[in-house]
């Protein structure tokens, strides 16, 4: 079976394997060198520090998925509008998102940058108070 690289497909499949639980399929996505920037935060160079960053952000979490409402492509970049979703055994958690993913000629992905309100995403993850 081929894989597609066109950059929608890529993107597409790379939002639909984070509903899968399989973060080496998540990893595999990307180019060694990639950059991967939450905007609010540094950005982390590589797919060794994209691993970190990503259990880091996860841990805890039984279930992540991207839900994509829109997306977008100008030759190699991709746009997608999301909701990333957060799923705990004691809530989910939904977090807004705007993406902006750069796609080499063979499919993966070297530059991913996304969006959103680190205040609403880390209130959601605080614990409520009694």
């Amino acid at each position: 079976m081929t894989t597609s690289t066109d950059p929608t497909d890529v993107v597409t499949r790379f939002c639909a394997a984070w509903g899968e639980g399989d973060l080496d399929a998540v990893l595999a996505f990307f180019t060694a060198d990639a950059v991967y920037h939450n905007i609010p935060l540094d950005p982390v160079n590589g797919v060794d520090q994209i691993r970190a960053t990503i259990e880091g952000f996860s841990a805890g979490v039984d279930k992540v998925e991207f839900r994509v409402t829109n997306m977008a492509t100008n030759g190699n970049v991709v746009l997608t509008e999301r909701v990333d979703a957060f799923v705990t055994a004691a809530r989910t958690i939904e977090l807004p998102v705007m993406g902006t993913f750069e796609v080499t000629p063979d499919g993966k992905i070297s530059a991913w940058r996304d969006y959103f309100d680190l205040n609403q995403f880390m209130s959601q993850m605080t614990p409520p108070t009694t």
